[in-house]
């Protein structure tokens, strides 16, 4: 894939913003096999949707009122593995995929031999963001989805992402214009 194509795909987003990510997002996506037009057609639709076209690395913070079950005491907070008042702050959604709790940062920083849980900045950051993202996609059997490039099993890798349907519609969007971009 290269830069026009991801410019086609994402052609709000500035050619500047595009530059500054396009290497990481390139290596990131190597190291996780999404090799194929129909893999990364998948992959770029749901980031662009995630990030805003790679805007937003990290979640952008109100608290809004379902932001603070991220808090503890609260059962999401729990399933988070957020243990402390300010946690869901400090983990909150990062990468293009929006990584979130501190157990997921602990558990992605480990198998990346990263230490995202004390340092949780590093999960914001493209080269680090990208390989998130993509271990995310890689542990979830994400790219045999891809494969099989029907809009069922494009539904099934949003659902994975999403746990549910938001934004479906961009999401959907998205993966038709990065499909005729890169010939699937």
């Amino acid at each position: 894939m290269d830069i026009n194509q991801l410019q086609k795909i994402y052609s709000r987003a500035p050619l500047a913003r595009l530059q500054k990510h396009g290497l990481f997002l390139q290596q990131a996506m190597d190291e996780a096999k999404i090799n194929t037009p129909l893999r990364i057609a998948a992959f770029l639709a749901q980031i662009g949707h995630e990030s805003d076209e790679l805007k937003y690395m990290a979640e952008i913070w109100g608290p809004t009122d379902a932001q603070k079950r991220y808090d503890p005491p609260s059962t999401l907070a729990t399933k988070l593995g957020n243990v402390r008042v300010g946690d869901g702050y400090r983990y909150r959604g990062a990468g293009p995929l929006q990584l979130t709790g501190r157990y997921n940062y602990r558990v992605y920083g480990l198998d990346l031999g990263v230490d995202l849980e004390s340092n949780p900045d590093l999960a914001r950051t493209p080269a680090i963001g990208f390989r998130v993202a993509c271990l995310y996609w890689t542990k979830n059997g994400l790219n045999v989805l891809a494969d099989s490039g029907t809009q069922e099993a494009f539904d099934k890798i949003t659902k994975r992402i999403n746990g549910g349907f938001n934004g479906k519609t961009q999401r959907d969007t998205y993966w038709v214009k990065a499909r005729k971009v890169l010939g699937c």
